[in-house]
C-alpha cells in the first residue's frame, strides 16, 4: 500500500517536473486541451519528431496517461528511469510485440490514455509520414476516443541527427476526437489514413498560424 502511494505521488511529482522542464526550455503552448474527453478510455495519436514527444504529448493533460517507448531506451541510464517512473510501456521495434499491445489495452479498458506514435520512427524532415494501421485495432478493442494530436517545433528542437537538444518553441495541438463508435466502423486502413491527413493539415494550419511555411505534401 505505501509503495503504491510512494509510486502514485512519484508520478504526479515527474510530470509537474516535466512540465516545468518543458516552460523554461521550450516555451510549449497547448492548444485545444478541451478536445481530450473528460472520462472514457482515449488514444492519442501524434506524429513524431523527437525524443521528448511524450512528455510534449502526454505531459499537459490532466488525466492519466502514459505512451509506448522504444525498449532500447528503457537501458538508457537517464530516459530509463524516467520513462519507467511515469508508466511508458517498452515496445519492441520491427516485430508485433503482443506484451506491450496487451500492456496498453489492460490500460484502456481501465479508462486512462495511451499516446502512440504510428509513424514507427522519428520524421527525418520535419514532415508527417502515412500512419502505420494497426492502432486501429487497439482502439476497437480498448473502446478508445482517438485524438490527433500534432507537435510542431520540435524537429527544429532536437532533429535526429543532433546528440542535444536546443532551446526554442514548440506547440502542441489537439485536434476533434473520433468517438469509439466512429472508429469501431472503420477498416483499419482508412481509420490511418483519415488521421494521416488530419495530423498534414493541422499541423499545416499550426504553422500558417506561426508564421512558418508549411510542409509540401
Amino acid at each position: 500500500m505505501l509503495k503504491e502511494k510512494l509510486n502514485a505521488a512519484w508520478f504526479w511529482l515527474a510530470r509537474w517536473i516535466c512540465r516545468v522542464f518543458c516552460i523554461l526550455f521550450f516555451r510549449v503552448r497547448t492548444y485545444g486541451r478541451e478536445n481530450v474527453p473528460k472520462k472514457g478510455a482515449f488514444v492519442l495519436v501524434s506524429n513524431h519528431q523527437s525524443y521528448l514527444d511524450p512528455i510534449f504529448c502526454v505531459g499537459p493533460l490532466k488525466r492519466p496517461s502514459s505512451f509506448l517507448a522504444r525498449d532500447s531506451l528503457f537501458s538508457n541510464w537517464f530516459f530509463g528511469p524516467l520513462i519507467s517512473s511515469v508508466n511508458a510501456i517498452p515496445l519492441k521495434q520491427d516485430e508485433a510485440d503482443i506484451s506491450a499491445m496487451r500492456k496498453v489495452l489492460d490500460r484502456l479498458k481501465k479508462g486512462e490514455g495511451v499516446g502512440l506514435f504510428p509513424e514507427g520512427t522519428r520524421t527525418y524532415d520535419g514532415k508527417i509520414a502515412p500512419l502505420k494501421p494497426g492502432l486501429g485495432l487497439l482502439c476497437r478493442r480498448g473502446a478508445a476516443a482517438v485524438v490527433p494530436v500534432v507537435i510542431d517545433g520540435a524537429f527544429e528542437c532536437w532533429p535526429r541527427h543532433k546528440k542535444l537538444f536546443s532551446p526554442g518553441p514548440i506547440s502542441v495541438c489537439y485536434g476533434k476526437a473520433i468517438t469509439p463508435e466512429q472508429a469501431k466502423n472503420m477498416g483499419d486502413k482508412k481509420l490511418a489514413e483519415l488521421l494521416t491527413n488530419t495530423l498534414r493539415q493541422m499541423q499545416t494550419n499550426c504553422r500558417i498560424k506561426q508564421g512558418k511555411k508549411p510542409f509540401d505534401y
